[in-house]
C-alpha cells in the first residue's frame, strides 16, 4: 500500500470517528434537553429540589445538538473531498490540512481552558452556597455538562494529533 492509499485509510478512520462521537455528542445533548423537561415537569421533591440544575443542561446541551449535529452532517462530504485531493493533489492536501489542524487543535486548547474553568467555577459554587438553593443545582449541572464536554474534547483532540501525524508522514 503506498503513501497516498494510507493517507486515504486515515482520512476515512479520521472523519468516521468524528463523525460517530458527533452522533454521541448530540445525543448527550438530546438527554441533558429530555432531563430539563423531566426536572420542569416532575412534581417530586428531586426534581423541585434540582429544577435550576436545567439552566447549564439545556445551554450546554443545545451546543451538543448544533455541534454534534454539524459535525456528524460535514463528515462525510470532508471525506470525499480529502480523500480526492489527497489522490490529486498531496501536496496541496498536506499543506491545506496541516494549516486547517493546526486551527482545530489551537481551538482544542482554548475549549480546555474553557471547560476545565467551568468545571473548577461549578465545583466550588458547590462548596460557597447552599445545599438547597438553585446555585447549588445549577452547579451540579454544569458539574456534568462541562465534564462530558471536556472528556468528548479529550478524545477528539487526541484523534486529532494522530491525524496530523498522519499528514505530516505523507511523502507529497
Amino acid at each position: 500500500m503506498n503513501d497516498i492509499q494510507q493517507m486515504q485509510q486515515e482520512i476515512v478512520r479520521y472523519f468516521l470517528a468524528e463523525k460517530y462521537e458527533s452522533l454521541i455528542f448530540a445525543g448527550i445533548g438530546v438527554v441533558a434537553l429530555c432531563a430539563s423537561v423531566w426536572l420542569w415537569m416532575s412534581e417530586s421533591s428531586f426534581a423541585a429540589t434540582f429544577k435550576a440544575m436545567s439552566y447549564p443542561l439545556v445551554a450546554v446541551g443545545l451546543i451538543q445538538i448544533v455541534v454534534g449535529g454539524t459535525v456528524y452532517l460535514k463528515s462525510d462530504k470532508q471525506i470525499e473531498t480529502f480523500s480526492a485531493q489527497v489522490q490529486s493533489a498531496p501536496a496541496t492536501y498536506k499543506a491545506e490540512e496541516l494549516k486547517r489542524m493546526d486551527v482545530v487543535n489551537k481551538n482544542f486548547t482554548l475549549y480546555k481552558w474553557m471547560e476545565v474553568a467551568l468545571l473548577l467555577a461549578a465545583i466550588a459554587t458547590t462548596f460557597i452556597v447552599a445545599r438547597n438553593s438553585p446555585w447549588y443545582a445549577a452547579a451540579i449541572g454544569l458539574i456534568i455538562q462541562a465534564a462530558l464536554m471536556l472528556v468528548a474534547d479529550l478524545f477528539a483532540e487526541h484523534r486529532a494529533h494522530h491525524y496530523v501525524d498522519c499528514i505530516n508522514r505523507l511523502v507529497s
